[in-house]
């Protein structure tokens, strides 16, 4: 199992975690409760429920670079283009927009 915080605008929404397969994707309480609360896709609108998939969600999967910057990580670690997953926890901790992806280690906790 893996999984990453997800954050909107340096706020923690939610939590996505990949689990023999499945996907998930689900907005935490607290989030859930602030006024300002945005979704972080109009994809994933804010629900109490988990969102469930057999693949990455597309937003998240956009979220991976493209090109060249794609390559270079390809090129410096060990990790297959189709393994989206790893990929999107590598790339995306400072990715370009108000939604940044933070690793969980095994251990509880996330990677700052």
């Amino acid at each position: 199992m893996r999984q990453a915080e997800i954050y909107r605008k340096d706020i923690l929404a939610g939590v996505l975690t990949e689990d023999g397969g499945e996907y998930r994707f689900c907005y935490g309480e607290a989030y859930l409760a602030r006024e300002d609360a945005q979704p972080v896709s109009l994809t994933l609108p804010l629900q109490a429920e988990a969102f469930v998939s057999p693949v990455l969600f597309p937003f998240f999967d956009g979220l991976i670079p493209e090109g060249w910057l794609l390559d270079v990580a390809l090129r410096n670690t060990d990790i297959s283009v189709l393994d989206r997953m790893s990929l999107l926890l590598l790339c995306c901790k400072e990715c370009i927009g108000s939604v940044s992806v933070v690793p969980i280690d095994k251990e509880g906790g996330a990677h700052v």
